[in-house]
């Protein structure tokens, strides 16, 4: 015979076969000896969690020769029979293949003819959710009034799906995700019922990485065996599922506990180039933080962890960290997760949350000197309002546009501080721009780049697509391809060498704004289109017509072109 995989050789044939479902399985067992079943009922979880292997075990419960029974007895012709496929009177009907209204009528149309050699029919279809409007429809009536030797299970992973009308005439079981210490111990009876040794560790990594379905987990357990010599070991484990071991999280929480960035980034190549997958790795770092939570809430509890053993270096790891930091790092690393998923550049994100993490946790430790550095910044913001709002107070307004520009400087400063521009802020930073500003610090873009490189290359790998859009006497503007990095390098501690970097260059005490390349796109028409507004049709004429505002235009550009009448009197 040829050979059959593990999940499919130690696939239960009976309910106590079964693991992590035990207020399903105890349920049902009840109705099967009160002879009280249902006539349908829908089974809806995660993949590998037992659904299809309940509904063929009541299917062999309920035409079991020994019948009312708890436990299918597994060795009469009906019991046989069932679990060798060879009985018509059960159907395992797979809905991804069988969607259409014609599938589910010829089901219909031969549930009204007895069971030829069991008492009852049952049908088993599978990913029922798959199934189109008109087969639900189709199905709706013959699960409203089934006949009485029919029984319909239904499974599904996605439930939601479903229509009420459907779920409301079934009984319905939701199937959990299995512990890893259930699954451990169902892969521990297999393993020695087949003479293989197998590492305690090993089992516990296999388990992580089959996150709730027991199918999974056999089916990585078969790979390992496969993978490995004689015995298999936690390497061949990782190296089949692509997880990362505990010692690499353990020296990852250790980075950010330490602030060592370099630590940090050093681990991450290594892991990269040992082909881990970045995503996985994040969600490996979620679950730990998480354990590591639950540990410092509740470490008599250990019951509880589902990712990591608690040895020396994760107690100390815990008693060390924060309950703030682990939630802070918690949700960073769960946004980069989400996020990484939708881009080309999974190692950018993976990079700069840890950076992020590293300098968020040395603002923690390093809480009261901060905050003393940052309290006369604090305290001059706090003063320039007060002055402003005494100016607006006392009536203070003057014609003409040196006005305008002292009032504006402050808020000016406000807006670099904050590192973020709206649109009202933009416009008016546009107005004073000038494209030979532009021309410049573009043209020293790859210099300025590479100073800040030399001095900070974190700093350096925030900048990667940006780029400058519009530079006035006092400010620049930075478009940035994601918001992530936007947000990153517009922190005082890396702006600061990004506003350095261009007063070294190009000799101008610029302070940078920043903005996401899509927001400052729309931006940037408003604006045009409202300056194009703004001119008289005068103006336009003259513009034309005089050969200096042409040539003007031609250097600067004609949205920055403002023509001002000499007063003849002067």
């Amino acid at each position: 015979m040829s050979y059959q995989a593990l999940y499919r050789v130690w696939r239960p044939q009976s309910f106590r076969d079964m693991v992590g479902q035990e207020h399903i399985t105890k349920t049902i067992q009840n109705a099967l000896m009160q002879d009280k079943l249902s006539h349908a009922y829908l089974f809806s979880g995660p993949r590998g969690t037992g659904k299809t292997s309940a509904a063929k075990i009541i299917a062999k419960a309920v035409n079991c020769e020994k019948a009312p029974v708890s436990e299918p007895c597994n060795e009469c012709d009906a019991c046989r029979g069932i679990t060798n496929g060879t009985i018509s009177d059960v159907l395992e009907i797979d809905a991804a293949s069988n969607t259409g209204v014609d599938d589910i009528r010829d089901i219909r149309d031969k549930v009204k003819f007895a069971p030829s050699s069991v008492k009852y029919k049952v049908y088993i279809i599978d990913e029922v959710h798959m199934l189109s409007t008109g087969a639900f429809n189709a199905l709706l009536k013959t699960l409203e009034e089934p006949p009485s030797h029919v029984i319909f299970i239904l499974a599904t992973t996605e439930s939601h799906k479903i229509p009420a009308t459907i779920v409301s005439r079934c009984q319905r079981f939701d199937f959990k995700r299995i512990t890893s210490s259930s699954m451990i111990g169902r892969m521990k009876e297999i393993v020695d019922a087949n003479g293989t040794e197998v590492e305690d560790e090993a089992l516990q990594l296999l388990a992580r990485a089959a996150e709730g379905g027991m199918r999974d987990a056999l089916s990585l357990l078969d790979q390992a065996i496969s993978y490995s010599d004689e015995i298999v070991r936690v390497e061949d484990v990782l190296s089949v599922t692509g997880s990362a071991s505990q010692k690499h999280l353990s020296d990852m929480a250790e980075a950010f506990v330490e602030k060592n960035v370099s630590k940090a980034l050093n681990i991450t190549s290594n892991l990269l180039h040992e082909g881990k997958d970045p995503v996985r790795f994040l969600g490996d770092l979620i679950y730990y933080y998480r354990d590591m939570l639950l540990y410092k809430a509740a470490p008599q509890l250990e019951e509880l962890l589902e990712r990591v053993a608690t040895d020396e270096t994760f107690d100390k790891l815990a008693n060390s960290t924060e309950t703030d930091s682990i939630y802070s790092i918690i949700s960073q690393l769960n946004q980069a997760q989400q996020e990484m998923k939708w881009t080309n550049h999974p190692r950018i994100f993976l990079e700069t949350t840890f950076i992020k993490i590293c300098y968020q946790k040395q603002e923690a430790v390093s809480g009261k000197q901060e905050s003393a550095s940052a309290e006369p910044l604090l305290k001059r913001i706090e003063q320039l309002e007060q002055e402003i709002s005494k100016m607006k107070q006392g009536g203070y307004s003057q014609s003409g546009s040196a006005s305008t520009s002292d009032e504006e400087k402050p808020k000016e400063k406000r807006i670099i501080r904050s590192g973020g521009a709206s649109n009202t802020q933009v416009k008016e930073m546009l107005k004073k721009a000038k494209k030979p500003n532009l021309v410049e610090l573009k043209g020293m873009w790859g210099e300025i780049l590479d100073k800040i490189r030399s001095e900070k290359v974190s700093a350096y790998a925030l900048l990667s697509g940006a780029e400058p859009a519009a530079c006035s006497d006092q400010v620049f503007l930075l478009s940035f391809q994601h918001e992530i990095h936007r947000q990153m390098a517009s922190q005082e501690n890396n702006r600061s060498y990004v506003e350095e970097a261009v007063y070294s260059t190009i000799g101008k005490n610029l302070s940078m704004l920043s903005i996401l390349n899509t927001d400052w796109q729309k931006i940037r028409a408003e604006f045009i289109k409202e300056q194009q507004q703004d001119q008289p049709s005068s103006e336009e004429a003259e513009k034309e017509e005089d050969p200096l505002i042409a040539e003007a235009i031609k250097l600067v550009g004609d949205e920055l072109i403002e023509i001002k009448e000499e007063n003849e009197n002067e």
